[in-house]
């Protein structure tokens, strides 16, 4: 409730707001158009949100993981490796990734942005105030996120149950005297508000979408705390208190046409709006941290499907394994959301850059779960187009209806989903290349076991400890010390670390050991196995190793991390400012000495220049 509920629980303070002024109030407060807006927005809330992602999404988890990056990874596992579908589905899921995050940049800005402007209604001399406040108050709200989600959850948690019991009572408030508002719960009136005014529905529902935004952040939060907690959730208080918000803002909008300037807050009475504007920037406050923790997650996911650079990770929980801080993508995002808020100084200029990254990313995911489900599930041909009329119909329709903003700040998400997708297909082609190259200089593990049986360099005391992925080749630092000083060290470990998608590794299964060469060789490899909760600590794994009989002393080793230093070449493969752009990538990489827990005094970098 403190973390996965904020974006689309605090919806309500400029959703109907936004679609009753948009293109200088076409919809109309009459009747007609007040019940078939609500039509809408209650009938776009429970397809896409109550039916589509809690009913059907949330079922496609990846280890625990959601999130669109995770479905595309799921999705690939059933799909033929090499074929055109298997491109296809990376390719969905890097640009509904990139969407997302331009999703997390406008976000925070809107939201807060909508709550602290509801100062303009007790006390209109404080507009000028609106803005200082956003940038304090999105200040403060990165800064804490290096404590961890479940800090925040816990201190916001029961301000966001007060939020949805007070608004879901500010709407009865209204809907008590006013009891034929309930008809716009029938679907007809929006079926008829789009029959007698098509141009003004469509125009509508490019503002409608509003009312559903956060509900891909829910998924890609799923992982933070598990499918489960979230349904009961949003059955049992978010999903019926939106319903009764808007429904009593329908009913004020009838009432008081004039209202509609800014009907939830007219909502309450007099005495109340102070209080509701501190309890909604509370809220708001959620509502940026459910896009910031979905884009930790999804980031995550594109560096360990390798999308992006090593990045670095802390975990901010021992309950809950999934709960994690980027500092990287805080930083980003919190550069972006600050961007915004100073550029366009109001929730309404806001939300006209609002939903096309939404919506785009709702039809990438239909998609993806489409061929999920046909591919997994062995869904007949009759239900996947019964589930692609139902939910991408719609989602189509409204994409379609948010195009109308791109000329006025739509661009911008587009702008920001384009700049991020190009990274990741970037990193991605690069280092396959780079791989490749350092893969053919690393050479075989049991062609240079023999090498050394031939040459047999100088072996001098103490005991060298190498880095190295998890593949049969040789580390790059052993090569050059041999081959290069002719020394090789008396004890030789090599050392892979493997991630895995469970919490803990126990001690019993954290390290595999193998046996390199002949005996007289002393080289040892070990497979050190890490759940996402452990502290990828190196020399902490040794230990475990000397228990178990390796002959290691990881306080008196030397580590030796294989770098290779990357140069712009004349190979083809890739244009030279993206090149350049990879180039950058690498070098913000996470240092794996501080990754890995080594001690500086004893560690050593050695490498060799690669050309791609």
């Amino acid at each position: 409730m403190g973390v996965v509920f904020g974006d689309i629980g605090t919806s309500p303070l400029y959703s109907l707001q936004t679609v009753f002024s948009i293109d200088h109030n076409r919809v109309h407060s009459t009747p007609g158009d007040v019940y078939g807006v609500i039509s809408l927005v209650f009938w776009s809330v429970t397809i896409v949100v109550s039916i589509k992602y809690v009913g059907l999404i949330l079922r496609a988890d990846n280890d625990g993981e959601g999130g669109i990056m995770a479905l595309a990874a799921l999705v690939r596992r059933h799909v033929p490796t090499g074929g055109k579908r298997f491109g296809l589905v990376m390719l969905l899921g890097v640009l509904g990734a990139s969407l997302f995050y331009g999703d997390s940049v406008i976000t925070p800005a809107i939201s807060v942005m909508s709550a602290i402007e509801g100062l303009e209604v007790p006390a209109p001399d404080l507009a000028e105030w609106v803005v200082p406040l956003g940038a304090v108050i999105i200040t403060a709200l990165f800064l804490v996120q290096r404590f961890g989600t479940a800090v925040v959850g816990r201190f916001f948690g029961p301000v966001m149950i007060l939020w949805f019991v007070v608004i879901g009572a500010l709407g009865l408030g209204k809907i008590i005297p006013n009891p034929d508002v309930i008809k716009g719960l029938s679907p007809t009136y929006a079926v008829a508000f789009l029959l007698d005014r098509p141009f003004v529905a469509f125009v509508a529902m490019g503002a409608v979408v509003l009312s559903i935004t956060g509900a891909e952040a829910l998924y890609a939060d799923m992982g933070h705390f598990g499918k489960a907690p979230i349904r009961r959730s949003w059955f049992a208080l978010v999903f019926p208190c939106l319903t009764l918000n808007y429904l009593g803002q329908g009913a004020l909008i009838l009432q008081h046409p004039t209202d509609v300037r800014n009907p939830f807050f007219l909502l309450a009475p007099s005495w109340l709006q102070w209080p509701l504007v501190v309890l909604a920037t509370a809220a708001t406050v959620i509502a940026s941290q459910a896009v910031i923790s979905g884009a930790y997650s999804v980031s995550r996911q594109a560096e360990r499907l390798g999308y992006l650079p090593r990045l670095t990770v802390r975990h901010t929980s021992q309950s809950e394994g999934g709960q994690i801080y980027l500092p990287a993508v805080n930083w980003i995002l919190f550069a972006g959301v600050m961007l915004l808020l100073l550029t366009f100084r109001s929730s309404a200029k806001l939300a006209t850059a609002y939903g096309l990254a939404v919506t785009g990313t709702f039809l990438l995911t239909t998609t993806l779960f489409l061929l999920y489900a046909d591919a997994a599930w062995h869904w007949s041909r009759r239900r996947l187009v019964l589930f692609g009329l139902l939910f991408g119909l719609l989602e189509i329709i409204y994409f379609a209806a948010n195009t109308t903003k791109i000329v006025h700040g739509g661009w911008l998400p587009v702008l920001i989903a384009i700049i991020v997708a190009t990274g990741m297909i970037t990193w991605r082609r690069g280092g396959r290349v780079v791989t490749q190259r350092r893969t053919e200089k690393e050479g075989p593990l049991g062609g240079f076991v023999d090498w050394l049986d031939q040459c047999q360099p100088t072996r001098v005391p103490g005991t060298a400890v190498f880095l190295h992925p998890d593949v049969p080749t040789v580390p790059l630092a052993l090569r050059e010390n041999a081959a290069v000083n002719q020394v090789l060290h008396e004890h030789v470990v090599i050392v892979s670390a493997i991630s895995h998608n469970v919490p803990h590794v126990g001690r019993r299964d954290r390290v595999e050991i193998e046996m390199i060469g002949r005996k007289e060789d002393n080289i040892t490899r070990l497979r050190v196995h890490f759940g996402f909760q452990d502290d990828q600590d190196i020399p902490r794994a040794l230990r475990v190793a000397r228990k178990r009989g390796v002959d290691v002393d990881p306080d008196d080793a030397y580590y030796f991390l294989s770098r290779i230093t990357l140069h712009r070449g004349p190979d083809p493969f890739m244009w030279t400012w993206r090149k350049r752009l990879f180039l950058a990538m690498a070098h913000n990489a996470a240092n794996p000495t501080d990754y890995y827990r080594l001690p500086e005094a004893r560690t050593v970098v050695m490498g060799a220049q690669v050309k791609f």
